[in-house]
């Protein structure tokens, strides 16, 4: 669904009529990162560059900024990652979307879960309701009736791959939805609420000599 488009002359003129509002939504002229010639520094960056740049800017993303931003092929990890914002917070605030980003991400840098966006999303897959993510063993198809939302879930997991800061969720690796108490959240330590969902991680545990 998010997919890189034809990156000849047609494609250099479509970002450079984007350069213009691309400056007022996302704020890369006040961080400093373009010069006041906006629309023709923007209009030499390959897509990939666009996106590189949001992931270190300070600008705020929300749906307006990420419906303008241009189109790019998604690897695998990122599929996974847009997959899981997809089925899991698309009812979410950007801001929401990303904390459970944030989640996925930390799981891929701790030892305690596999080390790839993949393998963390489909991780216990292979059995019914065992699963991290509920929505990826409930019995039912994984389909993208939503075609907006989904492809803002790709284009917000390209961010975030590129490196974005997690300064939401102070390290959380676990979170549930408001509606549920479960019994592994009395043990961890509570971290953020945002939106519809509160975040954890893991205590801390102190080694005796």
């Amino acid at each position: 669904m998010f997919h890189t488009k034809s990156r000849g002359p047609k494609a250099r003129v479509a970002i450079l009529v984007f350069g213009t509002a691309w400056i007022a939504c996302c704020g890369l002229a006040r961080a400093g990162m373009i010069s006041d010639d906006g629309a023709a520094v923007v209009s030499t960056l390959e897509p990939q560059a666009v996106y590189a740049q949001l992931a270190v800017s300070s600008a705020v993303l929300d749906k307006d900024t990420l419906d303008r931003l241009p189109e790019l092929t998604a690897n695998a990890e990122a599929k996974c990652l847009a997959e899981a914002l997809y089925f899991e917070a698309r009812g979410e605030t950007i801001k929401g979307q990303m904390a459970v980003a944030e989640v996925i991400l930390n799981r891929v840098d701790s030892r305690k879960f596999p080390n790839s966006v993949c393998g963390v999303v489909h991780q216990g897959g292979e059995a019914r309701y065992a699963c991290q993510f509920s929505y990826h063993c409930d019995g039912r198809k994984e389909a993208y009736h939503e075609v907006e939302a989904y492809e803002r879930a790709g284009k917000l997991a390209l961010i975030m791959l590129e490196g974005r800061p997690r300064s939401l969720t102070d390290g959380a690796t676990f979170y549930h939805n408001l509606g549920v108490n479960p019994r592994w959240s009395r043990k961890m330590a509570e971290t953020a609420e945002i939106g519809t969902h509160v975040f954890y991680r893991a205590p801390t545990v102190l080694t005796q000599n």
